[in-house]
């Protein structure tokens, strides 16, 4: 062959394997075309309604918006706690609002709303957000590279160690201008997204108009009314009704979880005291629902109400506002009077209640505070149920039950008073030395000697001069339990937070069972104290107090709703003591009131304006020591006291009054508070049954607010 020949073989070979790879790739290119276009069609025919609902998908947020709370009525139907609608602007966040929308809207807004000294105070840590969203470039530079490209870190990292290397100087870069702004912007960014958050509270008319004509210039923004709570009687029970968080409180964190755990939003408005705190399910209401329709991206596709809403549910109390008024008058009038030779006085209480219901009628309490260089009176009804007192010979009735269910005296029972010598004390006595005085004389007249025998036969002994007394904490337990029975020593179920049980002192020393006994050991409450005496009143039922009497349906009128839930009396224990005892006892009440030579008969059965009332029930002094922050030894005081009931036949109302901290026990305060309220009380009763009015009930109220100014 040829060179030529091989030349054109080679040629030949060489184009039949370039068409063969050829060939090949097509064929390569054309198996992949055919799986490119049979995956399409996959995804398209089997997966592609798949697809397009994840494309379309949306988010459903659901938002609360606030309604009217509950209002709070008195017995009578008269308005103590009210709401007042205020015209309100406030701004939405929505997901994808960037803060760079935000500042411009807060801008136009500070141009049409003016802030109070308090919606205009900003914090560093606020300054510092509005220095971020306001400086973005200088904000960027506070991240190191290698910050930025540590995958450990989230924004969230990289923003708080923004938010720490803002100095000084740089927020001395924000302008007297952006303050007002930078306050607005706060307040826009202060909630979670979609949940409206307010800017300016009790805005005026004039910035509610310029708002309302810009609204379609002002992204987010909208105009709306918000309430707050009305006190009409602002002065009156104001300590017991509570309070409710502000717009910009949320919920209050020591109560965050129990809140949270009952469907809450953290930014929500709560009762977070008192009255308000107690009721919180009754008085806050339903709220407004909206769903809000998102994309994922967070845009804001469609809004649906999916519930109006409802004002909350009102409360009626079985406080009667015009006796309570009444009372806080007295209060004011007394300490005001024995002030000036009563250096540490300064507060004073009375609770009434209806014995055979637990119906606290009234719960009132009076503090002398000093303030720029005078004093002023301001409202302590709380004190009667969270601080506690010796009560003194007031609870000379429960010591006399307490033996009579021990077995150590019986009803005709009868000691000689006079001093006792005990070994190693002081002689201990009465006042003076009585002679031989029974039960009934002895709460007549207040005999100590009649206690101390009692407790010294409690202990298995009987009295002689010189000897000691065994210690026996069994017994002395025994003892505090027969006061527990009547109310003394535990808490007394009132409807309301933190109520304290008292204080029991520790028993060291047996000497201390006498004085236990006379109400100079123990402390205890002025709302447990009147419990006990209505116990006492009673027969031997130990009501539990109540303030709410019924939860009415809300009203679109001035009246009341309906009742859904009213609130029945509730015994919490019937005591084990015999009634002939518990008679015996109130037998001696009648004799401390109505029979010469009681306690208290000067000023209930010796005066006929108060005789008509026909009041059973017990004085009480205890020695008491008073100290605060400023001394540095206490100071020796007295603590005046006066239970009672009437008629002392069929008694309708129960009351306690305590006074502590007098210089002196010689000041009849207390007797006069007990001359005033009784007779405010039965005045208002003729009144209501002869179908008068008090004229002077407004004048009085109105001096009663007056009197701390």
């Amino acid at each position: 062959m040829t060179e030529q020949g091989a030349s054109t073989s080679e040629q030949r070979k060489l184009k039949k394997a370039r068409h063969l790879r050829i060939n090949v790739f097509f064929f390569i290119v054309f198996v992949f075309f055919v799986a490119l276009v049979l995956r399409l069609g996959v995804v398209q025919i089997v997966y592609g309604q798949d697809y397009k609902r994840e494309v379309e998908k949306t988010e459903d947020v659901i938002v609360s918006t606030p309604v009217p709370r509950g209002k709070i009525y008195d017995r009578n139907g008269q308005v103590i706690v009210d709401n007042v609608a205020m015209n309100a602007i406030t701004y939405t966040r929505f997901q994808k609002t960037s803060p760079k929308e935000m500042i411009a809207t807060a801008k136009q807004l500070s141009t049409m709303i003016e802030l109070d000294e308090k919606e205009a105070e900003v914090k560093d840590r606020d300054l510092k957000d509005y220095w971020i969203a306001t400086r973005t470039e200088k904000a960027a530079k506070k991240i190191k590279k290698e910050e930025l490209a540590d995958k450990k870190l989230e924004d969230k990292d990289r923003y708080k160690l923004q938010i720490d290397r803002i100095t000084e100087k740089d927020l001395e870069e924000i302008t007297d201008e952006e303050m007002k702004v930078a306050a607005i912007f706060r307040n826009m960014n202060s909630g979670y997204a979609l949940t409206p958050q307010v800017v300016k509270k009790n805005a005026t008319q004039d910035e509610y108009s310029r708002v309302s004509e810009h609204l379609a210039v002002l992204p987010n923004v909208d105009i709306t009314t918000e309430w707050d709570r009305a006190y009409p009687h602002e002065g009156i029970f104001r300590s017991v009704l509570g309070n409710v968080t502000k717009s910009d409180e949320g919920l209050p964190h020591e109560n965050l979880d129990h809140f949270l755990s009952r469907g809450y939003q953290r930014n929500d408005r709560v009762g977070k005291s008192q009255l308000e705190f107690y009721y919180e399910d009754v008085l806050h209401g339903q709220k407004a629902k909206i769903k809000n329709k998102t994309d994922k991206g967070g845009a804001l596709l469609s809004t649906e109400v999916i519930s109006e809403g409802e004002r909350g549910k009102d409360l009626v109390l079985s406080i009667d506002l015009d006796l309570q008024a009444k009372v806080e008058k007295t209060l004011e009038e007394q300490l005001r009077r024995a002030k000036g030779g009563n250096r540490y006085l300064d507060r004073a209480f009375v609770v009434m209640m209806e014995p055979n219901t637990g119906e606290v009628l009234s719960m009132a309490g009076k503090q002398l505070v000093r303030e720029k260089g005078k004093f002023v009176f301001k409202d302590f009804a709380l004190g009667n149920i969270n601080t506690q007192y010796e009560m003194g010979s007031t609870v000379k009735g429960a010591t006399i039950l307490a033996g009579l269910k021990a077995g150590a005296i019986s009803r005709g029972t009868v000691f000689y008073d006079s001093p006792l010598k005990l070994s190693g004390t002081k002689p201990k006595g009465s006042y003076k030395a009585l002679g031989n005085v029974s039960i009934q004389t002895a709460l007549q007249k207040s005999s100590n000697i009649y206690m101390f025998k009692t407790v010294i036969r409690m202990l298995g002994r009987e009295y002689y001069s010189g000897m000691s007394l065994p210690r026996k904490p069994e017994v002395m337990q025994e003892f505090r339990n027969s006061f527990s029975e009547l109310g003394l020593g535990v808490e007394t179920g009132i409807d309301l937070p933190n109520e304290t049980k008292g204080q029991q002192g520790n028993y060291d020393k047996a000497g201390l069972f006498l004085d236990l006994a006379i109400g100079q050991y123990d402390s205890y409450t002025p709302m447990q104290l009147a419990q006990y005496t209505s116990t006492v009143a009673n027969g031997g039922y130990r009501m539990k107090p109540q303030l709410v009497k019924e939860i009415h349906e809300p009203s679109n009128d001035e009246e009341t709703g309906i009742v859904l839930k009213p609130f029945k009396p509730e015994v919490l224990n019937k005591v084990s003591m015999d009634k002939a005892d518990i008679k015996a006892v109130q037998e001696g009440f009648r004799y401390v009131y109505q029979v010469a030579g009681g306690t208290a008969f000067k000023y209930f059965g010796g005066d006929s304006r108060y005789r008509g009332y026909q009041a059973a029930g017990k004085t009480g002094t205890a020695q008491s020591f008073y100290k605060n922050e400023t001394m540095s030894s206490s100071a020796r005081t007295y603590n005046l006291t006066l239970v009672g009931y009437a008629p002392y036949d069929k008694p309708e109302v129960a009351y306690a009054i305590v006074v502590p901290y007098l210089s002196t026990d010689t000041d009849p305060v207390n007797k006069h508070i007990g001359q005033s309220i009784l007779e405010a009380y039965f005045d208002l009763k003729k009144q209501r049954e002869s179908g008068q009015t008090d004229s002077n009930d407004k004048e009085e109220k109105e001096q009663t607010e007056e009197t701390a100014e």
